[in-house]
């Protein structure tokens, strides 16, 4: 299951066993379980996938019961017209079940050529916005921009952070990739929020007040927003729709409520809390979940709350949520699945050009032949999450579906080594809720892919990504089934490299000279055909243009260019020397919408996207 950092091909069948090499890190044959935990399976899987519309040879006696309660007898032969689905098989001989998964081989698809904004959303902040953008300026962006002739928003992970000082600045580092967090709530829009009245005002008034600092003050938002948001939760009468929604998230939002609760008691890292409340399962967490009711249910409300405007949002336009690619080891989706996980070990990344000393991310994995034995029901959980009022998914860090670099605790990255994941299983679940959710699927595929791997996510119909200034090709070259873009979060702006801000802003923190920045800027001024003494507007602008004739499906413009901002919102190697994930935009949304700059970028995109023609299915 673990493999030397090289490329090689990529294993067709996610059931094939590969011996642990001699020279992998004592503390990864541990993680998974030693060397025996990999030798062929013997007996039964806990788990089978098969395609839809296949006849499947069959193996054993027993009951299928689908996924709506329907009992069918199965003999030799499974049925080929199953429906899409979660189902169980129950074997006649001795006791036991296993899941049996009925999937489509491809992801939906959009229709047509869109184009629409990158948002880093905590940065859109409004006029009226307490301190950071919320889901109102998410809908007010939305409906600007189909104004303008966009068809999605892509925005960063929502993902919920312990609720608790100080709040965890990256979306990246969530507590739960299946909840969403708090802040993003506009408090105005509440139902009862009307009743606090002066109250209410005053807290606005503080929370509006932050935007005089580009920086934002998570915290002092947290504050602001949760003494708000308690005092409304203290007035309002029990609403059937919240009452429903509880029933329909069932056990796993009242866990994750539950936890929340325990974190404003103990902390924010469950492995420091008192033993007794350390496992979900435990005796003492269901006492003090029946204890306190009433604040176990303020957490879940607030997730019914987010759910709500979230959806309210995404009326004007297909909202893309982003999948971090791991959680938070201290966080909730950790302490719910804390059997499943690897320990004493990291993900992370290889070294490359962009990044020569590797990354760690400090991310805990999942074991791959324990997240099978559990029927991959915390994949299936997450992909549903995120799935839930969005038009669309992308993946963060793609490649960690068929393998991820686990680096044992106190080695730098250069020292990891690449495990297998079953690749075609996790691959046939994201197809299934991506059809069961109508939405796309975009894999984040930039670093180190393998070969292979490309090629089997297009199979799938799951969307590269494709980079202005990295890809050989123009962009009337890139392939139909991709999502085209000049940059990322993670690299610098246009105006930042364009004006050599960025690499300023490096030297000025630190870091090691990076020689492929200079190769970068010429390569951007070679694309566009300009002067390196062209403005800036101008080259944002050109940059978009060009971009514009990408022959993929979805292309998207950062609002950090729209702005022609300078600063990154993340600096990967940096923790304290740069202000990730905490920078407002420059201005705000209201002064954007005024503004020339994205109606050009707006114009170039509208009119690139025109010209390319429909993607048909089977089209590669």
């Amino acid at each position: 299951m673990t493999q030397a950092h090289q490329a090689e091909d990529v294993p067709r069948d996610p059931y094939r066993w590969e011996e642990i090499p001699a020279g992998a890190p004592k503390a990864v044959v541990d993680a998974l379980g030693g060397p025996d935990a990999y030798r062929a399976p013997q007996g039964r899987r806990e788990v089978c996938i098969v395609p839809a519309g296949t006849a499947a040879p069959w193996h054993d006696r027993g009951q299928l019961v689908l996924e709506d309660g329907t009992p069918l007898g199965i003999d030799d032969t499974l049925p080929p017209d199953l429906p899409l689905g979660y189902h169980d098989f129950y074997f006649d001989r001795g006791a036991g079940k296993m899941r049996l998964i009925v999937a489509p081989w491809e992801c939906a698809l959009p229709g047509g050529n869109r184009w629409g904004w990158a948002a880093q959303l905590y940065s859109t902040r409004s006029r009226r916005s307490w301190g950071i953008g919320d889901l109102a300026d998410l809908r007010r962006l939305a409906e600007w921009s189909a104004g303008l002739g966009a068809g999605l928003l892509l925005i960063n992970p929502l993902a919920a952070v312990a609720p608790t000082l100080p709040q965890a600045a990256s979306p990246y580092y969530p507590a739960s990739r299946r909840f969403h967090n708090p802040l993003y709530l506009c408090v105005e829009e509440v139902p009862g929020a009307e009743r606090l009245g002066a109250e209410l005002e005053r807290l606005a008034a503080a929370g509006r007040a932050l935007a005089a600092d580009r920086r934002l003050d998570r915290d002092r938002v947290f504050r602001l927003k949760h003494e708000a948001l308690r005092a409304i939760w203290a007035g309002v009468a029990p609403d059937p729709e919240f009452l429903a929604y509880r029933l329909q998230q069932g056990r796993e939002l009242r866990q994750f409520a539950v936890y929340c609760f325990l974190v404003e008691r103990f902390g924010g890292d469950w492995r420091q809390w008192p033993p007794e409340y350390r496992r979900p399962d435990a005796v003492a967490v269901e006492q003090v979940a029946q204890e306190h009711a009433a604040e176990v249910a303020y957490h879940e409300w607030l997730q019914w709350l987010l759910d709500r405007q979230l959806a309210r949002a995404a009326q004007a336009l297909p909202i893309i949520q982003d999948l971090p690619i791991g959680i938070d080891p201290g966080g909730a989706d950790a302490w719910a699945w804390q059997d499943l996980l690897a320990e004493g070990i990291s993900v992370g990344a290889p070294p490359d050009a962009f990044n020569p000393q590797g990354q760690n991310w400090a991310l805990p994995p999942l074991v791959p032949a324990k997240l099978r034995a559990a029927a991959y029901e915390p994949f299936i959980q997450t992909i549903r999450a995120a799935l839930r009022q969005a038009g669309g998914l992308r993946v963060d860090h793609v490649m960690g579906l068929f393998r991820l670099w686990w680096i044992p605790d106190g080695c730098p990255p250069s020292q990891g080594v690449y495990v297998r994941y079953p690749a075609d299983d996790l691959l046939a679940i994201l197809a299934l809720e991506s059809q069961r959710a109508g939405a796309m699927v975009i894999g984040e595929d930039l670093g180190t892919v393998e070969p292979g791997v490309r090629e089997r996510l297009a199979e799938r119909r799951v969307l590269s990504v494709r980079l202005l200034w990295f890809e050989p090709r123009p962009p009337a070259e890139y392939p139909p089934l991709s999502l085209a873009a000049v940059t990322t979060h993670d690299l610098p702006t246009i105006a930042g490299l364009w004006s050599g801000a960025d690499e300023a802003a490096q030297q000025k923190i630190g870091l090691p000279h990076n020689a492929e920045m200079p190769k970068l800027r010429a390569r951007l001024a070679e694309i566009l055909g300009l002067a390196p003494a062209s403005p800036v507007a101008e080259a944002i602008e050109k940059a978009y243009e060009v971009l514009g004739q990408a022959r993929s499906m979805l292309v998207t413009a950062t609002l950090e260019d729209a702005q022609a901002a300078y600063e990154r919102p993340n600096m990967p190697g940096t923790i304290q020397q740069w202000p990730n994930w905490s920078l407002a935009l420059p201005q705000d949304l209201e002064t954007m919408q005024a503004a020339e700059l994205p109606r050009r970028i707006a114009r170039g995109l509208g009119q690139g996207c025109s010209l390319v023609p429909t993607l048909r299915v089977g089209t590669q």
